[in-house]
């Protein structure tokens, strides 16, 4: 089983910047990328950004050049530095990760996707 926790959600003022963790752990061979979502009120969920295991990365144009997405592979832990927030920034943010839970799965392509509960994230005066 594998698991995975948000933290780093808050209240900030328009302009201002937050620092989102995500920590997977469990049953993990490997991963093969982690990356973000959020859902605001009444939205669909929207993509934002994601770290493939090489080190490459890719933003949803909404986001490009306020978020970078980092990591600490070592914890299997990435974060999404969120700078000049604005108020339609105020979403939930979700994790997800894409990982392998053997070598044989590693070896066919064959992954499986966690995501996170959550955390929440309100920009606002």
């Amino acid at each position: 089983q594998v698991h995975v926790v948000e933290s780093g959600g808050g209240l900030v003022q328009p302009g201002g910047s937050l620092r989102l963790s995500c920590a997977a752990s469990g049953s993990i061979f490997s991963i093969n990328a982690m990356g973000w979502y959020r859902q605001a009120p009444g939205k669909q969920r929207e993509w934002l950004t994601i770290m493939s295991v090489g080190g490459g990365t890719n933003y949803a144009d909404s986001v490009k050049g306020r978020f970078t997405i980092s990591r600490d592979s070592a914890k299997n832990t990435i974060f999404l530095q969120m700078n000049s927030l604005k108020a339609e920034d105020t979403a939930v943010y979700y994790c997800y990760v894409k990982y392998w839970v053997s070598y044989s799965d590693y070896a066919s392509g064959r992954y499986l996707e966690v995501w996170g509960q959550g955390t929440l994230v309100t920009v606002s005066s």
